[in-house]
This record gives structure tokens, sequence and C-alpha cells, in this order.
């Protein structure tokens, strides 16, 4: 198989750097869409489109399946024509829900971007298991882990204001895959609080629906964006290298 990973910035790199760990014979394309409008200011339709021509862009260059890695993106996986994309398709939000209510925690608070936020699918998903959910905007942190400020001033006082009132969760997901750049932070925030990742409940989703098997081949990485940014935003935000990003266009 060849798997594609689609996020608009550098928050899935933390994804493909975990399958890579767990599955090094398993070929990656890794697409960060931030030459195009952010995920979150686009509306409905148009993310939709936008997500079904870069899962095709993956497609044509052999993607088999594709892990939209990017919460904002997988709000609009019910209205992608996932049939006419030709490659299967898993986002975050489904594995990070599941994974949630297989946690004992009654009060689970929910932090992502607004339209993660507002589209209501963790807050419907987890009230229908029976969960009180408190959700949180933190519109301001995927932008500072792309900057690669995980632990300055600015970054702790928005913090302090995002999760000051979930003091009282057993159990708090990070709606973003940008956030967990941001754990110690968190942790020394709200300590005692279980952290769900949906990158890692994606994973072991993907691990239980598809044969992660391959050829052993080096990883690719796309951008419709700057590659140099890429680059130093993913050695800033997770300690990783990235070999040579390609500069496309779609």
């Amino acid at each position: 198989m060849k798997l594609g990973v689609l996020d608009w910035g550098i928050g899935g790199i933390d994804f493909q750097a975990r399958l890579r760990a767990r599955h090094p014979d398993v070929a990656v394309m890794y697409w960060s869409d931030s030459g195009a409008t952010p995920y979150g200011k686009l509306g409905r339709e148009a993310l939709a489109a936008r997500v079904a021509r870069v899962a095709a862009a993956l497609r044509d260059r052999g993607a088999t399946h594709v892990v939209v890695a990017c919460n904002a993106a997988s709000t609009v996986l019910d209205h992608l024509a996932i049939a006419g994309v030709g490659v299967e398709i898993c986002g975050v939000i489904a594995p990070a829900i599941a994974a949630t209510l297989a946690d004992p925690a009654r009060v689970v608070g929910v932090i992502g971007g607004r339209r993660t936020i507002s589209s209501g699918l963790y807050r419907r998903g987890l009230s229908a298991g029976g969960r009180r959910v408190i959700s949180r905007v933190a519109q301001p942190l995927s932008a500072m882990v792309e900057r690669g400020e995980l632990d300055s001033p600015a970054v702790l006082e928005t913090l302090r204001g995002i999760l000051g009132p979930l003091r009282r969760a057993e159990a708090l997901v990070l709606a973003c895959t940008h956030y967990i750049a941001l754990l110690p932070a968190i942790q020394g925030l709200l300590p005692g609080v279980r952290i769900i990742d949906p990158a890692a409940a994606t994973l072991a989703e993907v691990e239980r629906r598809w044969c992660l098997s391959g050829h052993g081949t080096e990883d690719m990485f796309f951008t419709t964006g700057d590659p140099a940014a890429m680059q130093l935003a993913a050695r800033l935000a997770f300690g990783v290298a990235l070999p040579a990003v390609q500069r496309m266009t779609l």
C-alpha cells in the first residue's frame, strides 16, 4: 500500500512520524496544503471540494489510502464524495470519539479550532455516549505551534485562558493534531487529566482497518506553501527533520 496523509499544515507530521516508527515498510506521501486558504476559513462546500482535490492528487501519485490528519478537514468527510475520489479515507474525529468513549471519564473537555468546535461533531458524539462535554475554541494554538512557540509566555497565557474552565474535566480531547506539541504545557496546567490524542487514536484505527504493509520506499513530502517554512515548522514543533519538500500547485 501507499498511504497519503493530508493536513493544512504540519500537525499531521506527528502522525506520520508515529506511523513510520511502527510501520517502516509503508510508504507515506504527506501533503501540507498551507498554500490554500486555511481550512477553518473555508465554507463547507469549498472545504469538501478542496479535500477531495488533494485526495485525488495523492491518488494520482500512487496513494491507495488517505488519512485526513486534520480535524477541520475531517468535519466535512460525511459531505465528501469519497467514492468518487478512488481511495479509502480515514479522518481523525471518529477515532477520537471512539477512544474517548472507551475512557471511563464522564466529564470531557474538548479543545480545537473554531470550525471543529462549531461543527458539534465531538459534542454530539460524546453526549450520545453519556458524557458531559465542555468545549473550548483554541484557535490561536495551531498558529503558535506552526511558528515553533511551544513554551513561550504568550503560549502559556493563551493556554491558561483556554484551559481554565476545564479543571473539572477528567479527560481532555486535543481536537487538533498540532496540540500534541504543547502536551507538557497542557499537562502542567491540567495535572491528572487524561489526554485523548486523535492522532494516536487514528493510528490505532488504521492499524485495525487497513493492512499496513508495503515495500519500504522513502517517504515523500509535498506542500502548496513554502517548503523551507514547512521544514522549519516540523523541526521546531516535533523535532522532525524532513527531507526535501516538493512545492506543488493545485
